[in-house]
């Protein structure tokens, strides 16, 4: 038996990266998966694909940094499964890559709504459903960063809302620890997916520099050796919503290849 077999999970940020791996992962393991995500296209693909394996999907175009369409996406997920047991709150981007001083009050509020704002809002419509729900109780996951650990010179607001993420987590752990609610966050180091070459090719650009050269700046900086691959990612979410971490909550766990190791 697989380890979500009957299980609802519910991923945002599902169309591409990482949360296109997890949904995969989830639907591998048993679970039924709900996808959020801005691009229908891409977010009806991945349904078909995995409706194809055998599973069973829904994709909801959402844009998770406003409350009503957070509170839908739950809604439609009950609606068409009955109920939720796992959440990846998984969304994210980065907008923004001035010094602090010349960050607008506009841009500042734009990036911590997308990727701040945005796992509260689902946080609070998922913990609702989850305490009111017959076989009360359920697991959230919410991606953080190895930047929401310290400071990040050209991308402090994304630095902030992931650093945010940790705190807030650890929070909610604490509230719903004895409502059978787990809540813990995937520290998230390099992973190759598409936001991570974006930030490399702006990088590259506005130093004048190769895009190779900023790719092996990555590689040398992790133990490892290498970029992370985003079902790397899916399985360690996975792993944190099954039975399996049944104990594991207000946890932190960081996953980068060792890249941070030599800081914490």
């Amino acid at each position: 038996m697989t380890r979500l077999s009957g299980k609802v999970a519910l991923v945002t940020g599902a169309t591409s990266g990482i949360g296109k791996a997890a949904a995969l992962a989830f639907a591998r393991e048993g679970a039924r998966v709900v996808m959020a995500g801005r691009r229908a296209e891409a977010g009806e693909e991945l349904r078909a694909q995995i409706e194809q394996a055998g599973g069973q999907a829904l994709f909801v175009q959402t844009d998770v940094s406003q409350a009503g369409q957070v509170e839908n996406l739950v809604n439609r997920a009950v609606e068409r499964f009955g109920r939720l047991d796992c959440a990846f709150n998984n969304a994210a981007t980065i907008t923004n890559f001035s010094f602090t001083a010349d960050i607008s009050e506009e841009e500042f509020d734009h990036e911590i709504n997308l990727n701040l704002k945005s796992v509260w809002l689902c946080l609070k419509y998922e913990i609702q459903q989850m305490l009111n729900q017959a076989s009360p109780g359920g697991a959230i996951v919410n991606t953080s960063s190895v930047n929401g650990l310290g400071g990040t010179p050209g991308a402090s607001l994304y630095s902030v809302s992931k650093s945010g993420i940790l705190a807030l987590t650890k929070s909610a752990a604490l509230e719903y620890a004895t409502k059978n609610i787990r809540v813990n966050a995937l520290v998230a180091g390099a992973f190759n997916t598409p936001m991570l070459q974006g930030v490399i090719t702006s990088f590259a650009d506005r130093a004048n520099l190769e895009q190779s050269a900023v790719e092996n700046f990555y590689n040398e900086r992790i133990p490892q050796g290498r970029i992370g691959r985003p079902g790397e990612a899916a399985d360690v979410a996975v792993w944190l919503c099954s039975d399996e971490a049944g104990y594991v909550t207000g946890h932190s766990m960081i996953v980068d290849g060792g890249m941070s190791a030599a800081y914490r």
